[in-house]
């Protein structure tokens, strides 16, 4: 049974095409991986499915009675709601179930006896209803899930605006979740999540008996759960059945024999257009040339679609720093209330050193406190000598209105306009992308323009708070490959295993020094 369908859609911002006449169908438990690289659409494909954006041209059409849940990543948190109040949010059509159940008992002790009846009657299907959705268990349904993933660590009555990244999308994946819709659409869940609960997702998803779409970079995660490939691609939407692994084998295979038909068929082309040119104006192959002409006017010409710029990252290096890049004597980090037990920790030069563990327990505290963004609690840090530090931030500022060039620009005021295209055409941006404001752009595009400022500033020391997040595939490839060369140190956080594999001297486990798990 089809639960979405989605005909001829088409739609683009400003003369910038992302779909042209794409059409999707979506059926009953089919679990779909969405992918394709940054900027291809994947985002605006859901937005335009959920009724958040309405397409140029096509139809969007969802069976009745169908309930949608969507994790967004820009979903906006309000100020004083806590997590239980978010989590229990999710019962919002039960609560109100309940309050039109608290009227009727309110009218009924004027109602006369056949009003009286109609009244009994409406109280027993809404007290069924009730019932059969667990309304009387929502509190312990909310503790289960906040459990699940970590959230009652937190305290389930902390304000959702205090939450760090990763806290936030696990708060509102808990209340997707227990919202129970009947297909769920999740963008890039796995961003912020640390290993723990996204094995917690991953088990949840295979159980899951519903259908979802599920946009990710996070290969190993998408080839664990999904059973249907949906490649979105040069404005258009191609299904492959299988995992990840199978999609490459198969779009591989076809776009090398598209190309061998594409060489085939320019080489005819070249020998009809070169015997059309030395036979029309001879009498006797006049006729001979005429008909290749034709042959030529009504061929069905082959396009090879253009080749996506491919990143390339190379950071320039400062000169060498002094032995010591950073070290701490009993450092506290933390806001109001500590955050870890008193640190003494030292990195030397040349460490590439990996920060991992679960949100919210101070890790891109600790990088802040080091960087003397944030004043530690107690204790102090104290940093080498010639130090080029350079800093990549978990998330831009939404609210800026400057276009890339004017980004890149604000940083390098001496680049020439054409020194700035080029190092952002070389971080895999299009001239589309380069004239466009930074806030219009997808997530992955964003940490391309923040690595752009990244990679052109010397340095000898980089701080990388979830550089991967949003990232494309080649990306990362091209960014992990960068920093295995970059002769420099880097002190990282990142939840991706099979990214710093290879790539880090040193792992430290943040959960041993945090105070945040009780």
């Amino acid at each position: 049974m089809s639960i979405l369908n989605v005909e001829n859609l088409t739609h683009g911002f400003g003369d910038r095409a992302i779909f042209n006449n794409v059409s999707f169908r979506l059926l009953k438990g089919e679990h779909i991986g969405l992918i394709g690289a940054n900027g291809e659409g994947k985002s605006t494909f859901m937005n335009i499915i959920t009724g958040k954006l309405q397409p140029d041209e096509g139809k969007i059409e969802w069976a009745k009675n169908v309930r949608v849940g969507y994790l967004d990543q820009h979903t906006v948190l309000e100020k004083g709601m806590t997590i239980r109040d978010v989590l229990s949010s999710a019962f919002n059509f039960l609560y109100e179930m309940e309050a039109q159940m608290n009227e009727i008992c309110d009218k009924m002790g004027e109602a006369d006896e056949e009003q009286l009846n109609i009244y009994m009657e409406e109280l027993g299907t809404i007290q069924d209803l009730l019932t059969m959705h667990d309304f009387y268990m929502i509190d312990s349904k909310v503790e289960e899930v906040g459990r699940a993933l970590g959230l009652t660590e937190i305290g389930l009555d902390k304000d959702v605006t205090d939450l760090s990244g990763g806290q936030r999308t696990k708060v509102l994946l808990g209340k997707l979740l227990l919202e129970k819709p009947d297909i769920l659409l999740l963008d890039e869940p796995t961003n912020y999540l640390d290993m723990e609960h996204i094995e917690w997702l991953k088990r949840y998803l295979n159980d899951y008996e519903n259908a979802f779409i599920l946009i990710s970079h996070d290969i190993p995660f998408l080839n664990s759960v999904i059973n249907l490939i949906y490649h979105m691609d040069n404005q258009e939407l191609n299904r492959y059945v299988g995992d990840y692994d199978k999609f490459m084998e198969v779009y591989e295979m076809k776009k090398a024999q598209l190309e061998a038909a594409y060489n085939k068929q320019q080489k005819e082309i070249a020998d009809l257009k070169d015997f059309v040119a030395r036979n029309k104006a001879r009498v006797a192959t006049r006729n001979m040339a005429m008909s290749r002409q034709k042959k030529l006017d009504k061929m069905d010409v082959i396009e090879l679609a253009g080749e996506k710029p491919k990143p390339e990252f190379h950071f320039k290096e400062a000169r060498t720093p002094s032995r010591y890049i950073f070290q701490t004597t009993d450092l506290v980090i933390g806001y109001d209330e500590p955050l870890s037990k008193p640190l003494n920790l030292e990195m030397e030069r040349g460490q590439k050193i990996v920060l991992t563990g679960s949100n919210g327990i101070g890790k891109t505290t600790l990088l802040k406190s080091i960087l003397g963004l944030i004043k530690p609690l107690e204790g102090k840090v104290e940093q080498g000598d010639y130090l080029h530090i350079g800093y990549f931030e978990q998330e831009m500022d939404q609210s800026v209105e400057t276009t890339c060039i004017e980004e890149i620009w604000k940083e390098f005021p001496s680049f020439s306009q054409y020194e700035v295209r080029s190092a952002l055409a070389k971080c895999g941006l299009t001239t589309k992308h380069i004239e466009s404001k930074v806030k219009v752009l997808s997530g992955g595009e964003q940490a391309k323009v923040r690595l752009c400022k990244l990679i052109n500033r010397e340095t000898n020391i980089l701080l990388l708070d979830e550089p991967t997040n949003h990232l494309d595939v080649d990306a990362k490839e091209e960014l992990k490959r960068a920093l295995i060369e970059y002769k420099g140190s880097i002190l990282m956080v990142c939840h991706e295993p099979e990214f710093f594999e290879g790539l880090a001297t040193d792992v430290w486990d943040c959960t041993k020094w945090t105070t945040r798990l009780w």
